[in-house]
């Protein structure tokens, strides 16, 4: 019985294969368009994703934003919680004439989002500080609702209540501001 010798064996180059680095390449899944319209060149860099797609371009003065307003909340709060009597005569000019524990929750709620925003001040994902705009946002709308009301029940126009309600817009401007910039699509370069 005589065997066949088998032909050579001949060396592929796939590098210079175009059709074999096609055929790996559409195997591994790579080369072609993700949902966010991104071509991944290696498989390792779609498993692990793009790091520059995850990069969140600041706006100015952003973080110096999230520092007041958390420092701003904590103090507000802690205010709340161990003076409500006074925070209360501050703002309206009179005696508060029934129990306290309203102003105290109004100082618990106050520390929960001071917590979101020393949160928010220390992250780098994009989506957390968003949250933490539009909570800031929903709270000074909802602030300056209910104290406009009130306002107008009493009947009384004090100057330091006008002056929170004025900050409470200035403060929504700019959070919706920053929040808008935020969510904003970056420019492709």
């Amino acid at each position: 019985m005589a065997s066949k010798p088998h032909p050579p064996l001949m060396k592929k180059h796939s590098q210079t294969d175009l059709i074999s680095r096609l055929k790996s390449r559409k195997i591994l899944g790579v080369g072609g368009e993700d949902d966010d319209g991104e071509v991944h060149r290696s498989k390792i860099s779609q498993v692990l994703g793009n790091e520059m797609k995850f990069a969140v371009r600041e706006p100015v003065g952003l973080r110096v934003w999230i520092l007041f307003s958390a420092v701003g909340f904590t103090a507000m709060s802690l205010m709340a919680l161990v003076f409500p009597n006074r925070l209360y005569e501050v703002l309206f000019e009179e005696e508060l004439s029934t129990t306290s524990i309203s102003i105290r929750l109004y100082g618990g709620a106050l520390l929960s989002l001071a917590l979101i925003m020393w949160n928010g001040l220390y992250t780098a994902e994009k989506i957390v500080i968003q949250w933490t705009l539009l909570s800031e946002a929903c709270y000074f709308a909802i602030q300056f609702l209910v104290t406009s009301i009130t306002l107008m029940e009493i009947g009384i126009l004090p100057n330091a209540a006008m002056l929170l309600l004025l900050s409470r817009v200035l403060f929504l401007v700019v959070t919706m501001a920053y929040y808008y910039h935020l969510g904003r699509k970056p420019k492709k370069i």
